[in-house]
């Protein structure tokens, strides 16, 4: 239980330390650059350790398109948590498993259960409801910009988690290593060209909190994947969605006194029932 708790608080912090850098006007994108060079310096480690350094032509352009993927994805988390707060983002974000789900049913001839046929209703039932949570809660990007970047965020995530299924059906487990250090490392690549493309000036401090943000993005998988050696899927996954949920919701209320109205506290309620049922 230990893991799955460790894996919880990893993946909470990630969107408390964005929402953290928001909040000191920190340049989103090179606090992005610093995770993924702490992203970078560890998958390295577990493919000169662990992995190897096998990899296709096919895996390599993959792979570099996926970095791509998860720099913007980041991007955006960070835009949706500034406009629409930390609980009803992590909620968006949590919510992605649609997409995977989806494609399991069309792409690879899986069956929809009952759970998952009640799940993809409350599914929608929380996207409308945070349309009604967010329409009268003006910020300087309006009522649309604000859905807008929640559904962005719900399918960039449903996307590269789709891709990261699409690897394990598609590719030998030997290419692993490299496939996971060439995302990270890519990723790293496209923030620093942006940056000097966009001549951000270097900021230490901002730099240090994205090295910071890499370690708990690193370590939440390994955590996660150490819980379900433990337990069973059918625990671990509709467990570590509720908690991280929840512990995002509290911490953004006592740290930064984040408000959610009526309809933001049902999206919440109705996003927890449809995570469970998706994970079932």
């Amino acid at each position: 239980m230990i893991y799955l708790i460790l894996a919880m608080l990893c993946s909470s912090s990630l969107a408390l330390i964005l929402k953290h850098g928001h909040v000191k006007n920190n340049n989103t994108v090179l606090l992005i650059n610093g995770n993924y060079a702490t992203a970078s310096f560890v998958s390295l480690m577990f493919m000169i350790f662990k992995y190897g350094f096998d990899i296709s032509i096919e895996v390599l352009v993959f792979a570099l398109f996926l970095g791509y993927l998860f720099a913007i994805t980041f991007v955006i988390y960070s835009k949706a948590i500034s406009l629409a707060g930390t609980a009803l983002a992590t909620v968006s974000a949590r919510l992605s498993v649609l997409i995977p789900v989806l494609a399991s049913i069309i792409l690879y001839g899986e069956s929809p259960t009952v759970n998952m046929l009640f799940g993809f209703g409350l599914a929608l039932v929380t996207l409308y409801l945070f349309y009604l949570s967010l329409k009268n809660h003006g910020t300087q990007e309006g009522k649309r910009g604000k859905y807008f970047y929640l559904l962005l965020l719900l399918t960039g995530i449903g996307i590269v988690d789709l891709s990261m299924k699409i690897f394990d059906f598609n590719f030998p487990q030997s290419e692993k290593g490299m496939f996971v250090f060439t995302i990270f490392f890519s990723a790293f690549v496209y923030t620093s060209a942006y940056l000097l493309i966009k001549k951000i000036k270097f900021d230490k401090g901002t730099f240090t909190l994205g090295l910071i943000l890499g370690v708990p993005n690193v370590l939440a998988i390994n955590f996660l994947l150490a819980a379900l050696s433990v337990l069973p899927a059918i625990v671990v996954f509709p467990v570590m969605n509720i908690g991280v949920i929840l512990i995002t919701a509290v911490a953004a209320y006592l740290i930064w006194k984040e408000q959610i109205n009526l309809y933001g506290k049902l999206a919440l309620a109705v996003g927890v029932a449809a995570i469970i049922l998706l994970k079932l």
